[in-house]
């Protein structure tokens, strides 16, 4: 278990630094369209594609990172209404339903990539494939995320229920 939690936190970090790097570069192309847009009347017609496509890289990416924060939006407060146990349990039913979720996800994505192999993006003239394939390699992270977080719940409670003062 201990490797697959620096593995992940190894995935995380990378996951987040892509994440950055697209947004960066989305903005960047964002500010560039206007300036060109507005200010010399001569719009970039690449500048809009890639701008979506590192929004789409970005989002994808960092849900992984949310994820692995435990920023997600959850049940917090029903789990914190119930038992420790039983607010584990429902932690953990809500997070096996995000695998199964992401799971999917992954697959379909993966075949949808695939099948737009052939297809390019308008205006550049490379596949669009690229930006499709965000859709399994951000689930391909996140999966690895929450099992992640799974795994640290999981232990965080066996912790405490050996020794409360441990688990602080």
């Amino acid at each position: 278990m201990r490797y697959f939690l620096h593995f992940e936190n190894i995935t995380t970090g990378v996951a987040l630094r892509l994440s950055i790097a697209f947004l960066v570069i989305a903005a960047g192309l964002a500010l560039f369209q206007v300036i060109t847009r507005f200010a010399f009347s001569a719009p970039s017609p690449r500048s809009e594609v890639i701008t979506r496509s590192g929004m789409i890289w970005s989002v994808f990416l960092g849900v992984a990172v949310a994820f692995h924060h435990g920023a997600i939006i959850s049940v917090d407060v029903i789990k914190n209404a119930l038992p420790p146990r039983l607010g584990l349990a429902l932690f953990l039913v809500a997070n096996l339903g995000s695998v199964v979720f992401f799971a999917v996800l992954m697959w379909q994505g993966y075949l949808m990539t695939l099948r737009v192999m052939s297809q390019s993006l308008a205006a550049l003239e490379i596949s669009i494939a690229w930006v499709y394939a965000a859709l399994p390699v951000g689930s391909a992270f996140i999966l690895i995320a929450i099992i992640a977080s799974m795994i640290r719940a999981v232990q965080g409670d066996w912790l405490a229920a050996r020794d409360p003062e441990a688990a602080q």
